[in-house]
């Protein structure tokens, strides 16, 4: 069964071009399975601290202190200001945590608002492994349910540009990112998904836009709707202020998604402020609750007194001290980069780190629970249990509601596809038949 669901789940993989840069997207013959009672958890309180973050949200562009926490850069705060059309500064996002299911543990390391990858790489490998030998045999036994993410991603997109041109008809779509990008396949599945539901779609670099007499211009014509894909930050870097889509956007010449102002709750400082002592009249008593409970203490790397465990520390003391229970993190990267993880690098190493991190805006964060659990796999010679550590990563629509979530699945302590290694599967929620 091992020999065959391989051939099969390979199979399906190359014909759905199923792959991350040049590596196969999956290396594991069964899909992570939740429990229902398990998975309706997750879905509360993360639904929860979206409530949290929204009024975080609304507090950071009512007040400029607490925007200064964010630590967002000059021209991020000039974006900032711009009204994209609009209500939700994130329509879709993803929640990336460290659930513990035989404990219901649950922690968030990230919440990336800005440009969530996977929906698209996820639904497809839902229909992958629903074929496959084991699968079958599987569900004589257990009542199985996918959670599909693309029909979410592509329901707030057309949510916000309803309210952006008040039109219901179908705008034409420009899947915007740089045309060497590994998540490359990722827009081709969102390309042929909209044009499945009748929509216009085209893959464009953002070098071969051009903004002419109000209107944004692909190769293929005009744009109405951008299904942004490239990181903000490295727009502006390449282009500065004055690029194309920057000025369509801010002319409102277009509708984009997700808009400038998702950089607020993308920054990882977003953590910082929520679990801030100086912070908790921002929110409820429920809010504070499920704060305490899911993110693991975080703080903006600075010389400042706070409170940890109870009591009042250094900040900078107590990280230098306490190395092998904190990461470091810069405020706005991806796929792993500029993560330091303090337990295995030396005293020296870490300062270094830490005084890079006072330079560029960074958090500190305690560590935290990494899950694990044993998957299968086949090469060649036989099937292999291998444990392997987990992440649990929900899609987030209109920055309130959860729907969808894919895993990630690695070896090495840091789970992360961009930084080169480990799989992604889908999540089933398995219930057992009676």
């Amino acid at each position: 069964m091992a020999e065959a669901s391989h051939a099969m789940l390979q199979d399906q993989l190359r014909r759905r071009h199923l792959v991350f840069g040049d590596r196969p997207l999956c290396t594991v013959l069964r899909p992570r399975l939740y429990a229902p009672e398990r998975f309706l958890s997750l879905r509360r309180r993360s639904e929860q601290l979206l409530g949290a973050f929204r009024r975080a949200h609304e507090a950071a562009t009512a007040d400029p202190a607490v925007l200064a926490q964010f630590r967002l850069a000059d021209w991020e705060e000039t974006l900032l200001r711009d009204d994209p059309g609009f209500r939700s500064p994130s329509p879709h996002g993803r929640l990336d945590f460290f659930h513990v299911e035989e404990t219901d543990a649950l922690a968030l390391t990230e919440y990336n608002a800005e440009t969530p990858a996977g929906a698209g790489f996820n639904d497809l490998l839902t229909e992958a492994f629903a074929a496959t030998p084991v699968m079958r045999a599987f569900r004589r036994e257990f009542d199985v349910r996918p959670v599909p993410g693309r029909v979410g991603v592509v329901s707030v997109i057309l949510d916000a540009w309803r309210e952006f041109s008040g039109r219901w008809a179908g705008p034409r779509i420009a899947i915007v990112d740089w045309d060497d990008v590994p998540t490359w396949v990722e827009f081709e599945i969102f390309q042929a998904y909209f044009q499945s539901l009748g929509l216009e779609a085209e893959i464009v670099d953002p070098g071969a836009l051009v903004y002419r007499g109000g209107r944004l211009l692909a190769p293929g014509g005009q744009v109405d709707l951008i299904y942004k894909r490239v990181l903000i930050h490295e727009l502006v870097e390449r282009g500065g202020l004055e690029h194309p889509m920057v000025r369509a956007v801010r002319d409102r010449a277009v509708c984009m998604v997700n808009p400038f102002r998702c950089k607020v709750l993308h920054k990882k400082a977003s953590l910082a402020v929520l679990s801030d002592e100086r912070n908790a009249g921002l929110f409820t008593a429920e809010q504070r609750a499920v704060i305490a409970e899911t993110i693991p203490w975080t703080r903006v790397v600075e010389e400042r007194r706070t409170e940890h465990g109870g009591r009042t520390v250094d900040l900078m003391e107590y990280a230098a001290a306490h190395r092998e229970r904190l990461v470091l993190k810069p405020n706005d990267d991806y796929g792993g980069a500029g993560v330091v993880l303090g337990w295995p690098v030396t005293d020296e190493a870490w300062g270094a780190a830490l005084r890079g991190a006072l330079a560029a805006p960074s958090i500190v964060q305690e560590r935290v629970v990494v899950p694990s659990e044993p998957y299968p796999s086949y090469d060649g010679g036989g099937l292999q249990l291998i444990d392997r550590m987990y992440d649990t990563a929900p899609f987030v629509l209109h920055g309130a509601t959860m729907d969808g979530c894919l895993t990630r699945l690695s070896t090495a302590a840091l789970l992360n596809v961009t930084a080169g290694g480990g799989s992604t599967v889908p999540v089933f929620v398995a219930d057992p038949r009676h």
